[in-house]
């Protein structure tokens, strides 16, 4: 009876360990594989974390989606205000920096107006052109953020060059007896310096805070170049607090240099309507009105781009309003200041003689 009882127990406690061994291998699969399918869950957002910050190039849909002919015609046209704009502000630049004769401060604050024209149609114009006749609608991640810096840069300079060439008519034609002691050239230098120095900073600042986060989303940006709003829609994490704080720079910006503006023309309308010479009235708004045409094409552009909510924008009403700060308003600058002023007719006129005379 014992002799039969030993092997059962036995035979009863190997079965035992065998469930047991069984049991704790089946928890050790299942445990491996939830661990398995929490790695495979977890996978997909690290790479695309990963990949939010391997993001080399841009794609500029610009006019992509035009028909062939429409984007050779578009081609022409902007080739032709490309050239007319830089033929133009050349000659302006070289014409205020080498004629003795146009040495008031008016002509320092627009020489520096052209230059600034040059860089800023420069910076997004070329670009375009290329991309109307190529297929090939690409932009590094680097090339990106130069051309948004340099818009950055020369946009701000110019919004408080233009406030400042308000203040040189305003103490022009409201206190003309002490202008030039007020806008003696240290002054002038300092001014125009600040514009530069000011935009130069800012831009690092607008910079910083357009590539904060990682770019994780679509690369196709709805523009004809890197423009801060539309990037930055195009970033991960936190878009609103870079978006707010675009737009509180660009309040300042725009509306510091606007009430300058605004205050200016206000009191040089006042000094307008006291004299009593019409004539001296027509010279004085004609003067003031080439400036107040400037002001509102770019401030109205750039304050539509830069301070309307991201829900009212769209790639039919950005781009009108693009190319009318970045192309427009520089073509313009110098039609409305030079051909409507007799000292800048007369100086163009020396300067082709000169030409004439050298290459005789």
């Amino acid at each position: 009876m014992n002799s039969v009882d030993k092997p059962m127990e036995w035979t009863f406690q190997t079965q035992i360990r065998t469930v047991v061994d069984v049991a704790l291998a089946t928890e050790g699969r299942v445990r491996l594989g939830k661990e398995k399918h929490l790695q495979g869950a977890v996978k997909p957002h690290s790479v695309d974390a990963s990949n939010s910050s391997t993001v080399t190039e841009f794609i500029l849909v610009g006019f992509e989606k035009s028909s062939p002919s429409t984007r050779t015609f578009l081609f022409t046209i902007f080739l032709f205000f490309y050239s007319l704009a830089m033929a133009m502000n050349s000659l302006i630049i070289f014409i205020t920096w080498t004629d003795p004769r146009l040495n008031s401060p008016m002509y320092f604050f627009l020489g520096h107006l052209s230059l600034l024209d040059v860089c800023f149609i420069t910076t997004t114009i070329p670009q375009m052109l290329v991309h109307l006749l190529t297929k090939n609608h690409t932009v590094s991640f680097v090339s990106c953020m130069t051309q948004m810096y340099l818009v950055f840069f020369v946009g701000v300079a110019e919004c408080i060059l233009l406030a400042f060439m308000a203040y040189d008519r305003y103490v022009a034609i409201c206190h003309p007896l002490n202008y030039a002691q007020i806008m003696r050239r240290q002054v002038c230098v300092s001014l125009v310096s600040t514009c530069w120095i000011f935009g130069m900073i800012n831009g690092i600042f607008l910079e910083y805070m357009s590539f904060r986060n990682p770019f994780c989303r679509d690369n196709h940006v709805e523009n004809f170049f890197c423009e801060a709003p539309i990037v930055i829609a195009l970033s991960c994490g936190d878009v609103q607090f870079s978006m707010k704080m675009i737009f509180a720079d660009a309040t300042v910006v725009l509306l510091s240099p606007m009430v300058l503006i605004v205050t200016s023309y206000a009191r040089i309308l006042a000094s307008i309507l006291s004299k009593a010479s019409s004539s001296g009235r027509g010279k004085t708004f004609s003067t003031c009105a080439s400036h107040l045409t400037v002001v509102i094409f770019f401030y109205t552009s750039a304050m539509f781009s830069y301070m309307n909510p991201r829900s009212t924008h769209g790639p039919d009403k950005d781009k009108p309003f693009s190319l009318l700060y970045t192309m427009v308003t520089p073509m313009c600058n110098p039609i409305i200041y030079s051909f409507r002023n007799k000292e800048m007719k007369g100086a163009m006129g020396r300067a082709l003689k000169r030409t004439g005379l050298a290459s005789s």
